[in-house]
């Protein structure tokens, strides 16, 4: 079974030379497979896909998984399989997925999909958003953004 699971999925992994829906940067691959090399996970790949979201676009998860299932589309990166599921595509469709080590907020892997858009906020006196998500709204007439810790965007600038 395991075998007919693996021919399936084989056959379903794009190159980088075909329309890539997701791209791994040099250090994501080498985080990522130094990770699976640690824990030694063979045959694992690298799952991608929609946590949440909210007036900030969707928020992106990821997992080291084996279990693949016929509606998932594989790709391969530089030797790192990527796995995405049917409902997570559209929006991960050209993105790119890096690996920083960022001083003030620590490492790990961040995700720019030119189809995770989120909706601006008009900051007008009865304006607010009620999401519950986190996010940065950028305000126009001041010229800097703000962030909301938890709670939404319930601004009135």
């Amino acid at each position: 079974m395991l075998d007919q699971v693996s021919t399936h999925i084989n056959t379903q992994i794009k190159t980088q030379n075909d329309t890539q829906t997701v791209k791994l940067s040099a250090a994501a691959t080498k985080a990522v497979q130094d990770i699976m090399a640690e824990k030694n996970l063979e045959g694992y790949a690298l799952r991608v896909y929609v946590s949440g979201g909210g007036c900030c676009g969707p928020q992106f998860g990821m997992a080291l998984d084996n279990n693949f299932r016929e509606v998932d589309t594989t790709y391969e990166s530089d030797g790192v399989k990527l796995v995405v599921d049917e409902v997570s595509l559209d929006y991960l469709q050209g993105a790119s997925i890096d690996y920083v080590n960022d001083p003030d907020r620590g490492a790990g892997f961040v995700v720019d999909s030119p189809n995770a858009k989120s909706h601006e906020h008009g900051h007008e006196a009865a304006s607010s958003c009620g999401c519950g998500g986190s996010c940065a709204c950028g305000s126009e007439e001041q010229g800097q953004g703000h962030s909301h810790a938890s709670g939404g965007c319930g601004c009135n600038n």
